[in-house]
């Protein structure tokens, strides 16, 4: 390492004078200087392009575990660690995340639904059970955006989403909507939302009835109990933003993070590293070859027991 330090300074220093400070002699660096590149050296100057690529790629929004896992992906056998070591030299930081406050309106006289999803975030097949929630987002200076989205926690995939200037009963029903039109689910699926008056309003129990799927809302003031949609939004604007020049701007960023990245390339913790589209195809497959092998089960185990990871109950805290 000294005598690393000594070739980045010697243009600014002579090397004798490097040499004395870091004590070590003059014909030891120079030795060291003219012996060849060991082979870990030039396999680390060829890791550090993948992993900047892989950094780049994510639009810097990922850290070290992800970033190892891309490289896994391509057949690279490399550790955890030095993943981290290579970025560290290189400087490269994913996005920190920060608070963000909610925008729940729950201060209505409308009839409010019993916390039947009780926190098991998780489901055995796609179109078992939804979650929804709304996030604001800032426009300019001081102008607002809303986003609502329903996600299924079968896959973390979004299977609608829509944005509006307001936050009203329009904005989650054009989300629950593109959903519907998107998925087709059958009769019997749960979708759990908070307790504002969106989720809570006529037009929206009324679509959520003709279509049999069965209300779940969080108890009030509980962010825990709908965590996953509050670790979604987390991520949306630490890995996005959570401001726009432009709702235009903002229309365009959002499609381009939420159906091009988040669904089908980010690799989400939950569900083993991989995104929710390729954990679906996977489930599609595994499941279609259990069916030939006559097992019965049609999607594969999840990989990780817990009702949610702790990446996710961690970025809850974040937008409580």
């Amino acid at each position: 390492m000294r005598f690393t330090f000594i070739a980045a300074k010697k243009a600014e220093h002579t090397v004798t004078i490097l040499c004395r400070c870091l004590r070590v002699t003059r014909s030891g660096f120079y030795a060291w200087h003219r012996r060849p590149e060991s082979t870990h050296v030039r396999d680390d100057r060829r890791l550090k392009v993948l992993v900047r690529v892989s950094f780049e790629e994510s639009k810097h929004r990922y850290g070290s575990p992800r970033v190892h896992e891309d490289l896994r992906e391509q057949d690279e056998h490399i550790s955890r660690k030095r993943v981290v070591r290579l970025m560290q030299e290189d400087g490269l930081v994913a996005r920190p995340r920060k608070r963000f406050k909610r925008t729940t309106m729950s201060d209505h006289d409308q009839p409010v639904a019993a916390n039947l999803l009780d926190r098991q975030f998780e489901a055995d097949a796609p179109n078992q059970r939804w979650v929804g929630d709304t996030t604001e987002f800032v426009i300019g200076s001081s102008g607002k955006l809303y986003l609502a989205v329903i996600l299924d926690l079968f896959s973390r995939f979004i299977v609608g989403w829509a944005i509006s200037a307001v936050n009203d009963r329009h904005l989650t029903i054009a989300a629950l909507e593109a959903a519907l039109t998107r998925r087709w689910p059958e009769i019997g699926l749960l979708h759990h939302s908070d307790q504002g008056s969106t989720y809570a309003s006529e037009d929206y129990q009324d679509l959520l009835a003709a279509h049999g799927i069965v209300c779940s809302m969080s108890r009030r003031g509980n962010c825990h109990d709908n965590a996953v949609m509050e670790s979604c939004f987390s991520t949306i604007k630490a890995e996005l933003a959570d401001r726009f020049d432009s709702c235009s701007e903002a229309k365009r960023e959002l499609f381009d993070y939420i159906e091009v990245f988040y669904n089908q390339r980010r690799r989400h913790s939950t569900i083993g590293q991989i995104s929710p589209a390729a954990y679906e195809r996977r489930a599609r497959e595994e499941g279609m070859d259990a069916m030939e092998n006559g097992t019965g089960r049609r999607f594969p185990p999840r990989p990780h027991p817990s009702v949610f990871s702790e990446e996710e109950e961690r970025r809850a805290t974040q937008t409580a």
